[in-house]
C-alpha cells in the first residue's frame, strides 16, 4: 500500500524540493501550510494542499481527516537567525507551539515516524570543526533553541509514546531542482548564495562581505553549503530507515566549506557576470569556520552529498534565478 507523508511547510525552498522527491519516489503527499512565506506556484501538482495554520490544532486535525498518514515531515517554522535575535518570542514560543500542537494530534492517530528540519544553529560555539551530530550542544540564537527544545519534546515523544524520530541539522541549504520550476524565494532574502546572484540579475548593487580579517585562505568566513536535492534525499533515507523503530540525529553538509569570497569568485564564472562587493565590519558572533562532519549519516544510511560540489549548487541556483528572476509571481495572501 502506498503510503501518505505529512509535509508540513510543504510549500517552502526545502518543503518543495522534498515533496517533489517523494512523489517521484511512489508516496502520496499531504501538504499542511498557512502560505505565510510559502509558495503555492511551489506546490507539486500532485500533491494535496491543506491550508492550515499549525497554531490551531483544529486546522492539523483537518490534515489527517479521513487519511492514514504514515509519517511527518516537519518543516514549517520561523527560520531567520537575525530576526529571532530581534524578536524571540515568535521563535520560543509560536515554533515550539507549532511542534507541540503538531505532536499532539499526531500522537492522537497513532503516528510513528517524525522527521524533523532542525539546523546548525545548535552549535554556536563547536569545539571542533567539522562538526559532529553528537557535538555539545550551544544554541546561538532563539531560532536554534527553538529547534533544540523540539528536539527534546522529540525525545520526550519516543519515550512515552514510541514515536522514532529523526533530527536533520542543515548547515547552508543552496541550490534548485535541475528543471528550474522550483528554488529559493525568501522574502528578505538573507541567504549568500541568492543575494550574490541578485547581484549579478542587477537586483542588487554589490555583496556586502562581513570581516575579511578571519584566519581562513582569504580572511573571509567558510561555511558549509548542501544542496537542497541532498537534503531531500537525506529526509527520505531517514524516514525509510525509521522502519526499525529507532530515533536517530544527523548533520548534513557537504562535509567541505567555501569562503565567501570564493562563492563569489565561482558565482561571477557560473554567470557570466561581474559581481561588485564591499567589505563591511565582521557580525557579532560569527565564527570562521563551519563546516558539517557528515560521517554518521553516510556510514548509518549511506547518504552522500551528490548534488553539493559548488559548480552543481550555482549552476542550479543561477538557472533558477535566470527563469524566475522576481521569484514566485502571486503576491503573498
Amino acid at each position: 500500500m502506498t503510503s501518505t507523508i505529512l509535509v508540513t511547510g510543504g510549500a517552502g525552498y526545502v518543503g518543495s524540493h522534498t515533496t517533489r522527491l517523494l512523489l517521484d519516489r511512489g508516496y502520496r503527499v499531504v501538504i499542511l501550510d498557512n502560505l505565510s512565506t510559502g509558495h503555492i506556484e511551489a506546490i507539486d501538482s500532485r500533491a494535496e494542499l491543506v491550508r492550515g495554520d499549525l497554531q490551531d490544532k483544529t486546522q492539523i486535525e483537518a490534515a489527517f481527516k479521513d487519511r492514514d498518514i504514515a509519517g511527518i515531515f516537519h518543516f514549517a517554522s520561523n527560520i531567520l537567525v537575525g530576526e529571532s535575535m530581534e524578536k524571540p518570542w515568535i521563535y520560543l514560543r509560536d515554533n515550539v507551539v507549532s511542534a507541540c500542537n503538531l505532536l499532539e494530534v499526531a500522537m492522537a492517530h497513532d503516528v510513528k515516524r517524525f522527521v524533523l528540519s532542525s539546523t546548525a544553529n545548535l552549535f554556536d560555539a563547536p569545539d571542533e570543526i567539522p562538526i559532529k551530530a553528537e557535538a555539545r550542544i550551544a544554541p546561538g540564537s532563539p531560532y536554534g533553541e527553538s529547534k533544540y527544545a523540539i528536539e527534546r519534546l522529540l525525545g520526550w515523544m519516543e519515550r512515552i509514546y514510541g514515536l522514532a524520530s529523526c533530527c536533520l541539522r542543515y548547515f547552508n541549504a543552496s541550490g534548485a531542482h535541475p528543471d528550474s520550476t522550483i528554488g529559493e524565494d525568501h522574502h528578505p532574502e538573507t541567504h549568500l548564495i541568492p543575494i550574490v546572484l541578485q547581484v549579478a540579475l542587477g537586483q542588487r548593487e554589490r555583496v556586502t562581505i562581513f570581516g575579511d580579517d578571519y584566519p581562513t585562505v582569504d580572511g573571509t568566513c567558510v561555511r558549509d553549503y548542501v544542496h537542497v536535492l541532498d537534503l531531500a534525499e537525506a529526509h527520505l533515507l531517514a524516514f525509510e530507515a525509521m522502519k526499525d523503530g529507532k530515533s536517530r540525529k544527523y548533520n548534513l553538509g557537504s562535509g567541505s566549506g567555501y569562503t565567501v569570497k570564493q562563492i563569489i569568485d565561482h558565482a561571477v564564472a557560473v554567470s557570466g557576470k561581474p559581481i561588485p562587493y564591499t567589505v563591511g565590519p565582521r557580525r557579532p558572533g560569527d565564527l570562521p569556520v563551519l563546516v558539517a562532519d557528515t560521517k554518521k549519516i553516510a556510514d548509518e544510511l549511506g547518504w552522500q552529498p551528490r548534488n553539493s560540489d559548488l559548480e552543481t549548487i550555482l549552476e542550479t541556483a543561477w538557472n533558477w534565478h535566470l527563469a524566475h528572476p522576481q521569484g514566485y509571481s502571486t503576491p503573498k495572501a
